[in-house]
């Protein structure tokens, strides 16, 4: 998405940096970050179509995690984080939890980062001692508070939704979620900042 900025800071190093040209960009960062949505279901539409070898495509994946998840009664920012937990498949092949994690950080709980973050661990057991690895590698967290929660999410909602006659509801019923839970940071180096501007 281009975006036309009337103003544009001067410096050629940010050392060189003023007052007025921080200003410019932090009154530019506002309209770009409330767009952060819009760029997620942009980036999930990549994943239509590739099904990777698996029996649905990638997509139809995230949507039936998040539908069982729904389904099942979790509240709204935890099914949007099993709608994203694999959006992290087109750019991190060997680390896509870690991607999926590192964008839902600043907008949800502790709990859902660290169970979103470990997820490709968990669900390891289904297959990881098939590719010569070690199955159980998840028994390194069996002693971690979010232990259960995450071999929940694995076992209820992400493992059971490669059925291609499964439920799926379309993105569309997800994006108010979706642009809910984007709405506004938790935690952010930023935030401070982002308030204070707002409040000016």
């Amino acid at each position: 998405m281009k975006h036309v900025v009337e103003k544009q800071a001067q410096f050629r190093h940010m050392e060189e940096g003023t007052s007025e040209d921080w200003k410019i960009i932090a009154e530019a960062f506002g309209p770009f970050a409330r767009e952060l949505p819009e760029r997620i279901l942009a980036h999930l539409g990549l994943l239509k179509g590739d099904c990777g070898g698996f029996p649905v495509d990638r997509l139809t994946h995230c949507l039936q995690t998040a539908t069982l998840a729904y389904r099942g009664g979790k509240d709204e920012e935890y099914v949007v984080c099993a709608l994203l937990h694999d959006i992290g498949d087109t750019l991190g092949s060997y680390n896509h939890a870690d991607v999926a994690a590192v964008l839902l950080e600043p907008f949800v709980s502790d709990a859902n980062h660290w169970m979103i973050k470990h997820h490709a661990i968990f669900q390891g057991y289904y297959f990881f001692q098939y590719l010569g690895m070690e199955r159980n590698l998840r028994d390194q967290f069996r002693d971690h508070p979010y232990y259960a929660r995450t071999l929940e999410f694995v076992e209820k909602y992400d493992a059971p939704a490669f059925d291609p006659e499964g439920e799926t509801l379309p993105l569309e019923f997800f994006t108010p979620m979706l642009r809910r839970v984007f709405a506004q940071p938790r935690k952010s180096i930023y935030k401070l900042a982002m308030e204070a501007n707002t409040e000016a």
